[in-house]
C-alpha cells in the first residue's frame, strides 16, 4: 500500500462526510439530537466498506495504526454525529504528516497536495465555517 492509497481512502470518506452534511439541516433542533440525523443506510455501506478495504490493505504496512481512527469515524458516521465522523479523518491526516516528517513514509507533491485538499474539506464540514457567519458575534 501506498500513501496515494491512503489518500483514496480519505478522499472516499470526506466525499461520503460532505454528502452527509449538505444533507443536513442548518439547525437541528433538540429533540433530533439524542438519535442524531442518520445518513441513509446505503451511504453507511459504502462508508464501511472503504474502511475495510483500507483495514484488509494495510495489515504488515506503516499504514496499520490508521486503521482505529477510521472505525472511530465510521462508528460515528453510523451514529449519525458528523464531528466525531470528520475528527478522527483529521487525527488520519495529521499522523500522515508526523509520518511523513518523520522519513517513515514518502508523500510525493500530487499527495501534499491531496493532503492538503481533503484537510480543507473536512475543515469546510466543521461547524463555524461558514462563510456568511464572518462577523458574527462581533456587536454592532
Amino acid at each position: 500500500m501506498q500513501t496515494a492509497d491512503v489518500l483514496d481512502a480519505i478522499g472516499g470518506l470526506t466525499s461520503q462526510l460532505k454528502s452527509y452534511a449538505s444533507k443536513l439541516p442548518p439547525v437541528v433542533h433538540l429533540a433530533a439530537v439524542p438519535t442524531g440525523v442518520k445518513p441513509k443506510p446505503e451511504a453507511v455501506d459504502d462508508y464501511e466498506e472503504i474502511v475495510t478495504r483500507f483495514r484488509q490493505q494495510t495489515a504488515g504496512t506503516p499504514y496499520k495504526g490508521l486503521t482505529e481512527s477510521l472505525i472511530e469515524s465510521l462508528e460515528a458516521f453510523e451514529a449519525g454525529k458528523l464531528l466525531g465522523s470528520v475528527q478522527p479523518l483529521l487525527a488520519v491526516l495529521d499522523h500522515l504528516e508526523r509520518m511523513q516528517r518523520d522519513k517513515e513514509i514518502e508523500v510525493g507533491r500530487i499527495d501534499e497536495k491531496r493532503l492538503a485538499e481533503y484537510r480543507a474539506a473536512l475543515h469546510k464540514i466543521l461547524p463555524g465555517n461558514k462563510p456568511e457567519l464572518d462577523g458574527a458575534g462581533r456587536g454592532m
